[in-house]
This record gives structure tokens, C-alpha cells and sequence, in this order.
């Protein structure tokens, strides 16, 4: 197929830079699936495609170049797709990152998921289903079919019924334990900063210790760890200040959606201590 060069879409000047579109740029090696979502997305009022991309080196050209929220990438577009995201992630770490598989496939989703992608989806999907995504993913939430959803909840239930080892034995501080009481409570970074009066860099801190204490590897694992060997069951979460209204509007908001197709607690979301955003 012959290089096609990255484009912005034609009507992205209506922005006027107030940030009221949701800005893609589409990665894919089909010409026909790029312009199908140009066309499901021209639909929409609140997405626009600003990029499109054929290769990994248009993709990188397209992220420096344009303006984007979300970077739709297929997994095909490169023989190593893990590698190549977390490379981007790591150098784009505003960007969220929605990635197209052409089939099912366990290991694959479990690796990204772990990495911190923020919502995985087949190609053959349903333009409804498309675009509920990418409004998910850009109002916090991770994003999974529901056998994604399945082979996740399988590995962490494995991995919990694993002998703890010396980790049960370990002690987290008092400040340490509440932190973790939140984030088992689906609270992120910003919300717990305001509960414990810190910043979010030292919550982001806590819990890379906490990781390492525990032997864990991201949020999720943390959560479920910590609920299956009751570790912070007698930890009292600290009540929001009474200046922060706004704070616990959206912390209620974000924790009151649902869907059956999407993992809507925040503690599932890309770590912000461990992983890009």
C-alpha cells in the first residue's frame, strides 16, 4: 500500500481551541477502516478526527504534529504492538489510547490492559459501540468487551488465590493504609490528595511504595489484593473537605456510571504513579 500522507480533517476549525471535541487521530493500515470512522465520527458533535496514520512513523509524526485526546491505533500496525504503546504513552503521556484488535485474543488484552491502555476494542465492533467507547475513555473510564472484562477478572482472581508469601506479613503505615482504603474505594489521585491533605505527586509516591511492600503491579491488582486479605478493613477514609464541593461532585459522578461493556470503577483507569496518561 502506498504511504499516505497524515491529513487533519476539514471542519476541526470549528473548535476555535474552546476544547468542546473530542479529538481523534485514527492509526490504522486500512485505508477503508480510517475512512468508515471519519464518517461514523463526522456524525457525531462531539468528535472530530484531526489525523490519520498508516505506519508507526506517521502515527509518531501525527501525535507531535496535531493536537489529540485520544489516539485510535491497531494492533497490527506494528509486529510489536505492546512495545510500540508504551513507547508512545511514555512520550505522549496526555494522550489516551484506544486500541483496535482484529480478533480476540487473551494474552494480548491482559499485556495491554496492564500497561495501562485505556480501552481495547475489535474491529468489528459496532459504530454505536465505537463511539460509546471513546466517550468513556475520554470521561476517565477504562473500556472492554465483556470477554475482555472475563479474561481480566480471571487473571486477578488468579493471581489473588496465589500464596501470599511474605507478603501478607507486611505492615503498611497508618498513612499508607488510608490511602490504600481509598483507592480500594475507586478514589483517584486527585480526590485522595484532598482526603489526606497532600498533594498528588505524594499520593503517587505512597503508593509506589506500597507497590513495592506488596509485591504488586498496578492499581488493580493493589484493589484486589488488599480486599481479598482484608488489609485495610479497619481503615476510616477521611471525609472530603468542605471546600472541595466540586471535587466530591465529580468523584460521586464518575463512581454512579455504568455500563455492561465498560470497567467503570477508577481504580481500574492506567495508574498515574506507575503508568502514562
Amino acid at each position: 500500500m502506498s504511504s499516505i500522507p497524515v491529513g487533519v480533517e476539514e471542519n476541526f476549525g470549528a473548535d476555535d481551541g474552546k476544547g468542546q471535541f473530542v479529538r481523534v487521530i485514527v492509526a490504522d493500515t486500512q485505508a477503508i477502516f480510517r475512512a468508515g470512522l471519519r464518517k461514523i465520527f463526522a456524525l457525531e458533535d462531539d468528535i472530530r478526527v484531526v489525523g490519520q496514520a498508516e505506519t508507526l512513523g506517521q502515527t509518531q509524526s501525527a501525535v507531535t504534529k496535531f493536537s489529540a485526546d485520544i489516539l485510535i491505533f491497531e494492533s497490527a500496525l506494528t509486529p510489536n504492538p505492546v512495545e510500540a504503546i508504551i513507547e508512545l504513552m511514555r512520550q505522549y503521556p496526555q494522550l489516551k489510547m484506544v486500541v483496535v484488535t482484529p480478533s480476540s485474543d487473551e494474552q494480548l488484552t491482559l499485556e495491554l490492559f496492564r500497561r495501562g491502555v485505556h480501552g481495547i476494542i475489535s474491529r468489528e465492533v459496532e459504530p454505536e459501540v465505537m463511539v460509546d467507547c471513546l466517550r468513556k475513555v475520554i470521561a476517565g473510564e477504562s473500556w472492554l468487551d465483556p470477554q475482555g472484562i472475563r479474561w481480566v477478572m480471571e487473571a486477578y482472581r488468579s493471581q489473588s488465590t496465589r500464596p501470599a508469601g511474605a507478603r501478607s506479613k507486611v505492615q503498611l503505615t497508618p498513612k499508607e493504609a488510608t490511602i490504600v482504603s481509598c483507592v480500594t474505594q475507586g478514589m483517584k489521585n486527585k480526590e485522595i490528595a484532598l482526603r489526606v491533605g497532600t498533594t498528588e505527586q505524594v499520593v503517587k509516591n505512597y503508593l509506589r511504595k506500597v507497590y513495592d511492600k506488596l509485591g504488586v503491579a498496578d492499581r488493580l491488582e493493589l484493589a484486589l489484593y488488599c480486599l481479598n486479605h482484608h488489609v485495610v478493613d479497619n481503615t476510616k477514609v477521611p471525609p472530603l473537605p468542605t471546600s472541595a464541593p466540586a471535587a466530591h461532585a465529580a468523584a460521586a459522578g464518575a463512581s454512579a456510571s455504568g455500563n455492561p461493556q465498560t470497567i467503570a470503577a477508577p481504580f481500574l483507569d492506567a495508574d498515574p504513579a506507575t503508568k502514562p496518561q
